[in-house]
């Protein structure tokens, strides 16, 4: 089985300087066009057997630019696999974000989120849902930049108290593989296609 793991592409929050987490902004023109390359790249080396995907706005319009190109006809929306929730600092401006304590513990969460804890949980259930229930051998997952690093330190049997940040571009792409108990790392946060794209 492999996995094809997809960040979407650039949203109006970034523009914006405002924290997204669960906000739920659109893609940017620029963020469509990062998609567009995206899905080419894609088409030339990974069919995939079926996609899942974040409800959210940003990552749902990246995958819906992806499947038009791919053809994939199996595409699960689910919103086990929006960012993590970041409460009151959706949609804040970073300037006044700077007020706002955060977490300084695995069990503490910014005011009406959830903890580090809780978002670990989240996605061992939903990772568990997709490797097991999935009958198919080509796997793509279009999320959000926290999603995908806590899914790949899940796919790494990194402990809760000890993961590691994977950082992604925007439409930044992860090939994985599971062959039994044997796990492989193909590559990480490959963003290539971008490369003939001006910000």
């Amino acid at each position: 089985m492999k996995l094809l793991l997809i960040r979407h592409g650039q949203s109006e929050a970034d523009v914006l300087n405002v924290h997204e987490g669960r906000a739920d902004y659109p893609l940017t023109e620029l963020g469509r066009t990062q998609g567009k390359a995206m899905a080419a790249k894609v088409e030339s080396f990974f069919k995939p057997d079926i996609i899942w995907s974040s409800t959210l706005k940003r990552a749902a319009e990246t995958t819906d630019i992806l499947t038009n190109k791919v053809g994939c006809k199996d595409v699960r929306y689910v919103d086990e696999l929006m960012e993590q929730h970041n409460g009151i600092l959706a949609g804040m401006p970073f300037v006044e974000a700077e007020k706002i304590p955060l977490p300084q513990y695995l069990h503490e969460a910014v005011e009406g989120g959830e903890t580090f804890i809780e978002f670990r949980m989240r996605m061992e259930h939903i990772f568990s849902r997709i490797i097991h229930t999935t009958h198919a051998d080509r796997i793509i997952i279009v999320a959000h930049g926290g999603v995908l690093s806590m899914l790949l330190n899940i796919f790494m049997g990194n402990p809760v108290d000890q993961s590691v940040w994977f950082i992604t571009g925007d439409t930044g792409m992860h090939l994985l593989e599971k062959d039994g108990e044997e796990r492989l790392v193909h590559f990480l946060n490959d963003t290539g296609h971008l490369s003939e794209i001006k910000n």
